[in-house]
């Protein structure tokens, strides 16, 4: 049983590791308009490699990280933005609401904090449901 178990796996995971870009596309808009979800995008911000800057530096590119994200949210394009409250390696997030990864991570380089080297970022396709239509 075990070693059915384990090849049923296998062979499961090299049938998924082996869809193309153009089926796994199709099936996520099946799966958006089957039961009703949204893709978005999440963005894990991170410490980056160039946090040397002296104090006022520093403020200045926090300044204009929060412009940013105001910015951004006014157009729509951020749902969702916050920092973790720990001083850890991860610093915040974000979610977007757009069509690509490109376009999140052409949004991301008008970030001055990422620019900058301050942070850096992951980012992850996230689907979700929404309490009455999306917006």
């Amino acid at each position: 049983m075990k070693r059915f178990i384990i090849w049923t796996s296998c062979f499961l995971a090299i049938g998924f590791s082996s869809v193309g870009q153009n089926n796994l596309k199709s099936t996520n808009d099946k799966i958006a308009s089957e039961t009703k979800v949204k893709q978005f995008w999440f963005v894990l911000l991170t410490k980056g490699n160039n946090r040397t800057q002296d104090s006022v530096t520093a403020a200045k590119i926090q300044q204009g990280h929060m412009a940013n994200i105001t910015r951004l949210y006014n157009e729509g394009k951020i749902k969702v933005a916050g920092p973790y409250g720990d001083d850890g390696n991860w610093r915040g997030i974000f979610v977007f609401d757009a069509a690509t990864k490109e376009e999140v991570e052409t949004l991301l380089t008008t970030d001055p904090a990422i620019s900058s080297g301050r942070l850096s970022y992951e980012i992850h396709p996230w689907w979700t449901s929404h309490v009455g239509s999306f917006k």
